[in-house]
């Protein structure tokens, strides 16, 4: 009697039939594993979104109350006190700041802010009657075409010895001893001021822009 012998080799439709199994299970692993990876992609996208906003008030006209940081330098961020201010000048960058939320309000250039101390005897009525002691605050954006005014320089007209600010996009310059008003260049109005309290040192805002902020042209 022959020894049975058992054939170890698949048919040819147990061959592929298993073969589809596998590739179909891969495949549904495959698709779960991206769908998770994208969804984690996405997730960390939102994230990185709200990270980024601006977060509420920061684009808001300065209020009363609000206090006064600098802009820039090693100090961005800090409170700005009457001692940080030289007399004479040159002024400081500064954005207004919500006590109560804390939030700085940076989310629109058209909020930067020139601080400044002048003596008194220099300013015209009008403007020593705006002034805390001297100090003095204007919008830092040209009302010309809406660049920074950024310098504080010897003015190319009038008294030489007399510094003013000055936009060096177009060259305006202002006189902040007379209410910012345009003493050189193609601005066609003073800058807007800013009326301030002052109260142990510490600066704050008393009221809104006296003026308009920015530039009749886009800068």
């Amino acid at each position: 009697m022959s020894r049975a012998s058992f054939n170890t080799t698949p048919s040819s439709s147990e061959s592929t039939a298993e073969p589809d199994v596998d590739a179909g299970t891969e495949q549904t692993r495959r698709t779960l594993l991206l769908g998770a990876l994208a969804t984690t992609a996405c997730l960390g996208c939102s994230a990185q979104v709200r990270a980024g906003e601006d977060p509420p008030g920061s684009d808001e006209r300065p209020q009363k109350g609000d206090l006064l940081v600098f802009s820039e330098g090693d100090q961005e961020g800090k409170l700005i006190t009457a001692a940080d201010l030289p007399a004479g000048g040159p002024p400081v960058h500064a954005w207004p700041k919500d006590p109560n939320t804390s939030v700085v309000r940076s989310a629109s250039r058209l909020n930067e802010i020139l601080i400044i101390r002048l003596d008194p005897a220099e300013l015209d009525e009008k403007t020593r009657a705006r002034a805390v002691d001297g100090i003095l605050a204007y919008s830092a954006i040209c009302s010309h075409a809406g660049c920074p005014v950024t310098a504080w320089v010897k003015s190319d007209v009038g008294d030489k010895d007399k510094d003013v600010f000055k936009c060096m996009c177009h060259n305006s310059e202002y006189d902040p001893r007379e209410g910012a008003q345009v003493v050189f260049g193609p601005a066609p109005r003073r800058l807007a001021a800013l009326p301030l309290a002052l109260a142990d040192g510490s600066l704050s805002v008393a009221g809104n822009f006296i003026g308009k902020v920015g530039g009749v042209q886009p800068g």
